[in-house]
C-alpha cells in the first residue's frame, strides 16, 4: 500500500478539503508538514461543515494525526480550535493528535510584526494573512526560535526569550513600535504550555515506526505549489516551501516513504491576495466562477481573484512537485457556459513561452494564449461516473490530461465526498 502526499497544485484554495477527508477515511496517519493556521480546510460529513487551520484532517474522524516539524504552531490558535471542535462533538486527545517537539512556536510579537508590515504604507503588499507565520519562519531560520520542547523546561526559557528579544526589540523600535517585556512573553508561554505538552512526540521516530509497520500515512499540504517560497510568483508567496518535497523535510521521513502525489486541481483558476495571475478574469466571467464557486476564503473570509484553466502553471506544477496524477474538483462550477477558455502558452515580450518565468517583472508581463472549448448546458453535479458527465466536459477533462502531462485519478463534481468519481486509488498505487 502507498504512501501518498496530497499538495495543492495551484494557488491553494483547490478544494483539498474534502479530497483529504476522502483519503484520510483510509489512511492510518495523517500529517501535517508545513504552514500554520494560515490556511484552511473545510471537510462536510454529513451535511456537517468542520473548518480546520491547523489541526490535520484526521482529527475529524479520529485517525492518528501529526503536526509535523515543518508547521510553525500558534499554541493559542491550537487550543482555540481544539475547543472549536469540541464544542462540534470532536474530541482531540493525546492518543489522536502529536505535535513534533521540534516545532517552531508563533508567538504575539509574530503576529503583530506580521500586520505591522503588511499595514505599512510603503513597501510591498504581499497580501498576509497577518497571523505571524512569515516572522516565526525567519526566526527559525535565524536559529533564535522558540520550539514546542521549550515549553516543557520552563527554566531554560528566559535566556531563550532574551536571544529572541535582542532580535525584534531592535526591530520595534526601529518601527517607532513599544519593546515586548519580556515577563510579558514568558506568562504567555507558560499560560499555555499544560495545554500544548501533552500532545508533544518526537514525530519523525513516530512516523518511521508506523511506516515500518505498514500503516498507511497521508501527507497534506497546505496552500499550493504556486505560494513555494522558491517556486511560486516570489515575492507574493507564503513562508514555507509548499510543493510535494516538503513533505519529506517537514515530517522528518525520508524522500524513499513517498509514493504517489496527488495534486489537487480547480477545473478554473483562483488566487487570494496580491500577486501576478495571467488568466485572471475582472469581468463577468470572473464574477460567474466567483458567486457560481462561493471563492470566498476558509481562513481570511477574502473575495477571490477568478480566472481561466491555466495549463502552464499547472504543467510547472506537476514537473516540481512529482504529481503523479491529479484531483481536478469544482468541475461543475463550468456548467452552462458557452465557451471555456484554458491557456496553453504565455507570449512574454512578442515571444511564446511554455512555462512562468522566475523574474517578478516577466510574470507581470507575461499574456496568456487561449484555446476555447465549447462549453455544455447540461449540470455536472453531483455526477458519480463518467457516463453522467455531458460528452463537451469528458472533452474538456481529457484537453486538461492532455495539457498538464498528468492524469486525472479523481474527479470532483460537488462538495460532497460520495460526489466523486475515482479512476485510481492513490493508496493503492
Amino acid at each position: 500500500m502507498a504512501n501518498v502526499v496530497v499538495v495543492g497544485s495551484q494557488w491553494g484554495d483547490e478544494g483539498k478539503g474534502k479530497i483529504v477527508d476522502w483519503l484520510s477515511e483510509q489512511a492510518d496517519v495523517v500529517v501535517r508538514f508545513q504552514g500554520g493556521h494560515n490556511a484552511g480546510h473545510t471537510l462536510v460529513i454529513d451535511g456537517v461543515s468542520y473548518k480546520l487551520s491547523l489541526l490535520p484532517s484526521g482529527v475529524v474522524r479520529g485517525k492518528l494525526s501529526v503536526i509535523g516539524n515543518g508547521v510553525v504552531v500558534d499554541p493559542h490558535a491550537l487550543v482555540a480550535e481544539m475547543e472549536r471542535l469540541s464544542a462540534q462533538g470532536i474530541d482531540v486527545t493525546p492518543d489522536t493528535l502529536k505535535i513534533a517537539d521540534n516545532a517552531t512556536l508563533i508567538l504575539s510579537l509574530h503576529r503583530e510584526l506580521d500586520a505591522l508590515r503588511e499595514s505599512a504604507a510603503s513597501g510591498t503588499k504581499i497580501g498576509t494573512t497577518k497571523r505571524g507565520i512569515g516572522p516565526a519562519y525567519e526566526d527559525k531560520v535565524g536559529r533564535r526560535a522558540i520550539r514546542v520542547m521549550d515549553l516543557a523546561n520552563l527554566k531554560t526559557l528566559p535566556a531563550k526569550i532574551d536571544r529572541l528579544l535582542a532580535h525584534h526589540n531592535a526591530l520595534r523600535k526601529g518601527l517607532g513600535e513599544p519593546e515586548v517585556d519580556p515577563k510579558a512573553l514568558y506568562d504567555e508561554l507558560a499560560s499555555v504550555a499544560d495545554r500544548v505538552l501533552p500532545f508533544m512526540d518526537t514525530v519523525w521516530a513516530l512516523l518511521d515506526k508506523k511506516r515500518r509497520e505498514g500503516s498507511r500515512i497521508l501527507f497534506e499540504g497546505a496552500q499550493g505549489a504556486l505560494l513555494d517560497n522558491d517556486h511560486g510568483t516570489y515575492p507574493f508567496v507564503t513562508s514555507s516551501n509548499t510543493i510535494a518535497g516538503q513533505a519529506s523535510t517537514g515530517s522528518g521521513l525520508g524522500p524513499g516513504a513517498i509514493d504517489h502525489v496527488l495534486g489537487i486541481t480547480k477545473a478554473y483558476t483562483t488566487r487570494v491576495g496580491e500577486g501576478p495571475f495571467p488568466t485572471e478574469q475582472i469581468n463577468e466571467i470572473g464574477e460567474f466562477l466567483g458567486t457560481r464557486g462561493h471563492e470566498f476564503g476558509v481562513v481570511t473570509g477574502r473575495k477571490r481573484r477568478c480566472g481561466w484553466f491555466d495549463a502552464v502553471l499547472v504543467r510547472q506544477t506537476v514537473s516540481v512537485s512529482g504529481i503523479n496524477g491529479i484531483a481536478l474538483t469544482k468541475l461543475d462550477v463550468l456548467d452552462g457556459l458557452d465557451e471555456i477558455k484554458i491557456c496553453v502558452a504565455y507570449e512574454l515580450d512578442g515571444e511564446r513561452i511554455e512555462h512562468l518565468p522566475a523574474s517578478q517583472g516577466a510574470q507581470m508581463r507575461v499574456k496568456p494564449i487561449y484555446e476555447t472549448l465549447p462549453g455544455w448546458k447540461e449540470s455536472t453535479q453531483g455526477a458519480r461516473s463518467w457516463a453522467d458527465l455531458p460528452a463537451q466536459a469528458v472533452k474538456y477533462v481529457r484537453h486538461v490530461e492532455e495539457l498538464i502531462g498528468a492524469p486525472v485519478t479523481l474527479l470532483s463534481t460537488s462538495p460532497e465526498r460520495d460526489d466523486t468519481i475515482l479512476v485510481q486509488n492513490p493508496f493503492q498505487d
